[in-house]
This record gives C-alpha cells, structure tokens and sequence, in this order.
C-alpha cells in the first residue's frame, strides 16, 4: 500500500511539474533530471516554490521571481545538483 502511494505521488508530481517545464521548453532528458532532484529534496523545492510565491504577490512576476529566487539560492543548488 504504501508503494502504491508513493508510485501515485510520484507520478502526479512528474506530470504537474513535467507539463510546467514541457511548456517553458525544457528537454526530456533534463526534465527526468530535475524531477528526481525534485524527489530527493522535496523540502529545498518547497522553500524555493514559497519563495516565489511571496515574490509573485508582492507584484513580481513568474518568471522574474523564479530567476531571482534560483539566484539566491544558486549555491545550494549547485551543491544538490553535484550530489554533495
């Protein structure tokens, strides 16, 4: 049962976050790159997603927030995605 669930939720994260970045033109290969990132540090992308969310209503837009955000956080970022 609980494989199950955690088939499900993985499969839902893959296809709201994999229609997302389809959209914003990322290629297949990194998109599988990024939603296990995304799998193995689930609390780092919800700070991350929070925080643009704060930026998006205080009048920034997606995009915008999304660079800035990433940028502030690039450091940690490049240490998830190294595997450190």
């Amino acid at each position: 049962m609980v494989y199950n669930a955690y088939m499900f939720k993985k499969f839902v994260l893959k296809k709201l976050l994999g229609s997302k970045l389809k959209a914003a033109g990322v290629p297949d290969s990194q998109l599988d790159m990024i939603l296990e990132l995304v799998e193995k540090n689930p609390t780092f992308f919800q700070k991350i997603q929070n925080e643009v969310e704060a930026k998006k209503k205080q009048g920034i837009g997606e995009q915008a927030a999304m660079m800035t955000v990433m940028r502030e956080h690039q450091a940690e970022l490049q240490k998830i995605m190294s595997g450190k």
